[in-house]
C-alpha cells in the first residue's frame, strides 16, 4: 500500500489516538469501536512502512516517523476542515483560533478574555474546550489546538518531554490561597497561618495516579481529613460557603467566590506558587492566535482581585 492511498478517515483516527493518548479514549471520542481504531492505525502504519506509535503502559507516544506523519496530517485535515467551513459560509481558518484551558480558568479568566475579544475583534472565531494538562498538551501536539492555558506547580517542569519543546509563556505567577467559610474562626483575620491548617476538614478534587490532591494545602505534616471530593471548582467553593470545609484556590478564582466565602493568603511557611502558562507549538503563530494570546495576557493581569461580597484580599504585610 502506498502512503498516498491513506484515507482521510485513517488520518483523523491517527490524530484522535495521538490527542487522546489511548486507543480506547480515541474510539470513545470518535464513536468507533476499539477494533475499528486498531484497524485504521494498522493500515496507516503499513502504508508508512514504520511504527508511528510507541505503545506504552500509560498510553501511546509518537515515534520519529509518527511526528512526521502527524505534522503533515494536521495540515491536510485543517485544510479539509477550512474548506468545509468556507463552503458552509462559516469564517475561514484565518479567523478561527482553537483554545484549550484547564478547569479553573473557565471561571473568570476565559470569560474575561472572550468578552474583550467580542468587543475588539468581533470577526474572530474562538473555539474553546476544557481539559487536563496532559490532554491539552496532546491536543497541541496533534494540531487540534492552537493555544492552551495550563496551570503549573513547583518545580515548574515542562508539561511534556517531547521534541521540539513547546513554546511556553508564563502569564502570571501568584501565591496559592485558601477559601474558608465566612463563619469559620480563620475568617476573622486577614490571613491564615499554616500552623492553623492542621486538623481542618478539606474539600478536594479526587486524586488519580500520581496527581496531587488538589484542594488540600500542600506539605501538611499530617494525613488530611477529606470531608468532600468534587472536580468542579464552583462546587467546591459552594461547599466552602455551606461550611463543609476548606479548600485551596488560585488567586484568579477570588472573583468567582460566592457569598459566604473568604479568600485568604497563607503565611508561616514557604509560599506555594502557581503559574498560569500559555502554551503553543514552537512555530510562528498566525495573526489571530497572536490576538487571542494578547487578550489572555491582559485578562490574566486583570484577574486576581475578589468581587461580589467577599472581603478584600490582602497579600501584603
Amino acid at each position: 500500500m502506498d502512503f498516498t492511498d491513506v484515507s482521510l478517515t485513517a488520518l483523523r483516527v491517527f490524530r484522535a489516538v495521538t490527542e487522546q493518548g489511548t486507543f480506547t479514549a480515541a474510539a470513545a471520542s470518535l464513536g468507533y469501536t476499539q477494533s475499528a481504531v486498531s484497524r485504521q492505525i494498522a493500515a496507516i502504519e503499513r502504508a508508512a512502512g514504520a511504527e508511528l506509535l510507541e505503545r506504552r503502559r500509560d498510553g501511546v507516544r509518537l515515534t520519529a516517523a509518527g511526528r512526521v506523519v502527524m505534522r503533515r496530517a494536521t495540515t491536510v485535515l485543517d485544510e479539509i476542515d477550512a474548506t468545509a467551513r468556507e463552503l458552509s459560509g462559516l469564517p475561514g481558518q484565518a479567523g478561527t483560533v482553537r483554545l484549550g484551558w484547564f478547569p479553573s480558568a473557565g471561571a473568570v479568566l476565559l470569560p474575561t478574555a472572550l468578552a474583550t475579544l467580542r468587543r475588539t475583534d468581533p470577526g474572530l472565531h474562538v473555539i474553546s474546550r476544557e481539559g487536563t494538562t496532559p490532554a491539552l498538551v496532546r491536543a497541541l501536539r496533534a494540531g487540534s489546538l492552537d493555544l492552551a492555558l495550563l496551570a503549573s506547580v513547583p518545580p515548574f517542569r515542562p508539561p511534556d518531554a517531547e521534541s521540539p519543546a513547546l513554546a511556553l509563556e508564563t502569564l502570571t505567577e501568584r501565591a496559592l490561597c485558601l477559601a474558608v467559610p465566612a463563619g469559620h474562626p480563620l475568617a476573622r483575620g486577614d490571613f491564615a497561618d499554616v500552623a492553623d491548617l492542621r486538623g481542618q476538614r478539606w474539600i478536594a478534587s479526587p486524586s488519580s495516579g500520581e496527581d496531587r490532591l488538589m484542594g488540600v494545602w500542600p506539605g501538611l505534616d499530617e494525613r488530611p481529613e477529606i470531608a468532600h471530593t468534587a472536580r468542579d471548582w464552583l462546587a467546591k467553593l459552594h461547599l466552602v460557603a455551606a461550611g463543609c470545609g476548606l479548600t485551596t484556590v488560585p488567586v484568579t478564582l477570588a472573583a468567582a467566590a460566592p457569598p459566604g466565602v473568604r479568600i485568604l493568603p497563607v503565611r508561616g511557611g514557604p509560599q506555594e506558587q502557581r503559574r498560569l502558562v500559555l502554551a503553543r507549538l514552537p512555530r510562528p503563530p498566525a495573526e489571530p492566535v497572536t490576538r487571542v494570546a494578547a487578550a489572555l495576557r491582559a485578562a490574566a493581569l486583570d484577574t486576581g482581585t475578589p468581587g461580589g461580597s467577599s472581603p478584600p484580599l490582602r497579600l501584603g504585610g
